[in-house]
């Protein structure tokens, strides 16, 4: 029986020894109380602390913990708005830092919360709410700067604030929308005018060019035409013929060529020409009289104004009057 007795409190003895062994994870400090009184802090790794005597009595992490707060508020023009705020900070690995963190506060998060709300609610409500989105980093600092000075007495140290989320209500977040396709369609009208203005300018100019051009083609066709007519009558003069027939002659065989070419065209139409004797006679007068306006044309330089022709009548036709063209 002693031997029993005696093994029996080697036994006990050895399981109380060993109790006290405790272990602190990595990045992790325990706060070591003897009788509810606070002792020391034991960092990572195998630790020891008196049996039946000494207490762990909590334990604070070093890593980086976030805490995310909704918050409703009113903007200057009377515009409630949701703001996510997002608050990351951790605990120095510094002893005097753990046991503020374990002995200070009771509830870190509503402690950060706390002065969150009332942060964000006294800055919101003096922005418009296109300031609030547009000055969401400067709600974010003033939250940071705010804890950074309060927390640091209890411990923590504030590692960032960040404005994750804001949401108007959704009646004003479509006005919005509304107003900016609005903006956008007024822009591209007013695009779309200039580019019409650009493209009615430049067709503008390019019939106005067209026209000139065929203005002077039609000039020089007049003026080649003038003369090879002259060299076809001084050909004629040259072969014995006199100017007043070889002139006639050459003017009634362009006149047929023409007809023959009209009347050559599929989609020709009725030509009407006085063909008795004082009809062709007047056509060759007509055709002498455009001849001679033409040649002085070319020849001196300067624009002569077209003398009325004089009217002919026919037998059986109606008086007419014809002003000669080159």
């Amino acid at each position: 029986m002693p031997y029993v007795l005696f093994g029996l409190l080697v036994f006990g003895g050895l399981v109380i020894l060993f109790s006290g062994l405790f272990q602190v994870q990595q990045q992790t400090h325990a706060v070591i109380e003897r009788f509810g009184k606070f002792l020391k802090i034991a960092g990572p790794g195998l630790n020891f602390k008196i049996p039946l005597i000494d207490t762990v009595a909590g334990r604070v992490t070093h890593r980086v913990r976030e805490l995310e707060i909704k918050i409703e508020s009113k903007t200057k023009d009377d515009v409630f708005v949701d703001l996510l705020i997002a608050v990351q900070y951790f605990v120095e690995e510094d002893d005097s830092a753990v046991k503020l963190a374990h002995y200070k506060l009771t509830n870190p998060h509503q402690q950060m919360s706390s002065y969150v709300f009332d942060t964000v609610r006294a800055l919101v409500p003096e922005m418009l709410i296109d300031n609030v989105f547009a000055e969401k980093e400067k709600i974010a600092a003033a939250v940071k700067d705010r804890l950074e000075e309060t927390m640091r007495q209890f411990g923590f140290t504030i590692l960032q604030s960040l404005v994750n989320d804001i949401q108007p209500d959704h009646k004003v977040k479509d006005a919005m929308n509304q107003v900016n396709a609005s903006a956008r369609l007024r822009e591209a009208a007013r695009n779309e005018a200039e580019a019409q203005k650009i493209r009615v300018i430049a067709a503008a100019e390019a019939e106005a060019r067209a026209k000139e051009l065929q203005g002077v083609g039609i000039a020089r066709q007049r003026l080649a035409i003038a003369n090879g007519l002259k060299e076809s009558v001084h050909a004629c003069a040259e072969a014995g013929i006199s100017s007043n027939e070889a002139t006639r002659m050459v003017l009634l065989t362009q006149h047929y060529d023409t007809v023959a070419a009209v009347g050559a065209h599929s989609r020709s139409t009725v030509m009407m020409v006085p063909y008795g004797p004082n009809g062709m006679a007047g056509v060759s007068e007509q055709i002498m009289q455009a001849l001679m306006v033409q040649h002085e044309l070319g020849d001196g330089g300067r624009a002569a104004a077209p003398a009325k022709l004089p009217q002919q009548t026919a037998k059986g036709q109606t008086q007419q009057s014809a002003t000669p063209q080159a």
